[in-house]
């Protein structure tokens, strides 16, 4: 499968920065974010193909929080395929990952599936509303996940839970908090700008 997206070449050595945009969002949410972020890196930020009620995502949903888990193996297994070509396409040794909301969900599913496809992550508003499956081999891996205490779509206690997973397989995580709900503060990007530096 191949994802309609938004690239940027960078220098010879240069690391990949790949980013994904929330439900609604497309390949330009954060792509400029990402260039301005890591100057000189790859930046590629494919657009979600599932079109819910005219909002782009990355894999079907049938209510709030509820997950078509079928659809969501097969689109992982086309995402991870889409990073594993722009691993090879730039050439890069150290691949970065940003997403927001949905794109944070479809980032998560692919470390579980595939831990080897990126190096650092970032996690803005993650969902899980599964009990995922012991996956040794993120051991090492940098996370960062940021949140609101109070998120309506991605509430706090299951951020906790995914925090308190990562943190069993043996990820380098980082959590950083703000006291509002779905939207990104000025804070988080501060946190992510600490996090790649």
């Amino acid at each position: 499968m191949s994802y309609h997206a938004a690239r940027a070449d960078g220098e010879a050595g240069a690391p990949l920065f790949l980013t994904f945009h929330g439900t609604g969002g497309d390949e330009h949410q954060f792509h400029h974010l990402a260039r301005e972020l890591m100057p000189g890196a790859y930046v590629v930020s494919p657009r979600g193909d599932v079109n819910e009620n005219g909002m782009n995502r990355y894999f079907r949903r049938t209510g709030e929080g509820v997950y078509d888990m079928d659809d969501l193996a097969r689109r992982t297994a086309a995402m991870a395929d889409f990073i594993e070509a722009e691993k090879k396409r730039t050439g890069a040794d150290r691949v970065v990952a940003m997403g927001y909301s949905n794109g944070a969900n479809i980032l998560v599913a692919v470390m579980l599936d595939r831990p080897d496809l990126v190096d650092d992550v970032i996690l803005m508003h993650p969902l899980i509303p599964w009990d995922p499956a012991e996956q040794p081999a993120l051991s090492g891996r940098k996370v960062l996940i940021t949140a609101g205490r109070r998120d309506p779509i991605c509430p706090a206690a299951m951020t906790e839970a995914l925090a308190r997973y990562l943190e069993g397989q043996g990820t380098l995580l980082t959590v950083d908090w703000h006291d509002g709900g779905h939207e990104i503060r000025q804070g988080e990007l501060a946190a992510i700008q600490a996090f790649l530096g």
